[in-house]
């Protein structure tokens, strides 16, 4: 099988980032503030915290973006609110040509958009879409691999788009954010979206970056204080921006290695191993025979998460065994026998390749 994983940042350049985010929050908070727990409530003259307005202004700085808005819901609500922000019932979106993840599917139905294919991997294939298309209004792009082939690049397919038609681009960069260089919005995309929970933040909220126009939107419609992220919240999400980096980085630097020394045949059980993003950039191994769910029944025992929480949240420290995505045993069913997914999370390489090694003999 071939993957295409995305670049992760080194660990020297997701240490960069934390500076940033750090030189960031000293621009916009006194130093007193960012001892607090923050404000609460709907502060008149801006009706939300103070605190977030100002997490917000940091946010929007990190990423080179015009304007940032937090909201309830996680990465799901974020990529909802984005749609609505740019689109209208009964509007025409594109999509790449893959299965759509769940509750983004869910909110194309809500929101009554008609969703338009094409395959991202071919650019020619985008141009001819939106040009057959003219009545497209937007366009989804989500940042991580959708399918095992996938292997698009989102400069290029937002160069690509803003080349033919003068519509909004939203991505989903859940699973993305702050492990690759450039987030949506730093290719040229309108409006990135986020889980501030899948960078060590708090549950439930989630992060708009992008276009002021587009923001400004949702800003006047979340004018309950029930919506609104409360300052301790806020605080929270700057919190998990400046630590998630370089756990990320050393994660992915933990992937490599444990690719590496599986297939030098380290574990003789081991057939091969290789990245991808599926979503979140993971480990998979195949073994040579169909011992996967096995495997998994031992690993639990040796201490691994038999499962994930918000992948890669602030709560997943030990290295998370679990069975492939949906989509890879759509592509090859009887993968599920002899393949597994592991997410290092915040574990070392040889702690990885203990359990994997634990497991097996327990099974074999």
């Amino acid at each position: 099988m071939q993957t295409y994983p995305l670049q992760s940042m080194s660990v020297e350049e997701a240490a960069m980032l934390q500076f940033q985010v750090v030189d960031c929050i000293t621009k916009v908070f006194e130093g007193h503030e960012s001892l607090t727990r923050g404000d609460l409530g709907v502060v008149m003259g801006i009706n939300m915290p103070v605190t977030t307005r100002k997490a917000e202004k940091v946010i929007a700085e990190v990423f080179g973006a015009e304007a940032c808005i937090l909201v309830r819901g996680a990465g799901s609500a974020a990529i909802r609110f984005g749609l609505h922000s740019m689109m209208r019932p009964g509007d025409r979106l594109l999509v790449h040509r893959a299965p759509i993840y769940n509750t983004t599917a869910a909110s194309l139905e809500m929101m009554g958009i008609e969703a338009v294919e094409a395959d991202f991997n071919d650019s020619e294939e985008i141009r001819r879409v939106l040009t057959d298309n003219p009545d497209i209004k937007g366009v989804l792009v989500q940042y991580t691999r959708q399918l095992p082939e996938d292997r698009y690049d989102m400069h290029e397919v937002v160069r690509v788009i803003k080349q033919i038609a003068d519509i909004p681009v939203l991505t989903d960069d859940n699973y993305a954010a702050m492990k690759v260089k450039d987030i949506g919005v730093q290719c040229g995309a309108d409006l990135s979206c986020f889980s501030a929970f899948k960078l060590l933040g708090p549950e439930g909220v989630g992060v708009i970056v992008g276009k002021q126009e587009l923001i400004g939107r949702l800003v006047k419609e979340s004018y309950s204080g029930g919506m609104q992220v409360q300052g301790h919240e806020a605080l929270n999400v700057l919190r998990g921006m400046v630590y998630a980096p370089v756990s990320l980085a050393l994660s992915a630097r933990v992937n490599e290695e444990c690719v590496r020394r599986l297939n030098s045949g380290e574990i003789p059980a081991v057939k091969q191993a290789f990245l991808a993003n599926a979503q979140s950039k993971v480990l998979l191994v195949e073994f040579r025979e169909n011992i996967a769910e096995r495997v998994l029944e031992e690993a639990e025992k040796s201490g691994a998460a038999p499962n994930p929480v918000g992948a890669e949240s602030k709560y997943e420290l030990v290295p998370m065994f679990y069975r492939i995505s949906g989509t890879f045993r759509k592509a090859d069913p009887e993968l599920e026998h002899r393949m597994i997914r592991i997410n290092p999370m915040r574990a070392g390489a040889d702690t990885v390749l203990r359990i994997i090694k634990e497991s097996v003999e327990r099974v074999v």
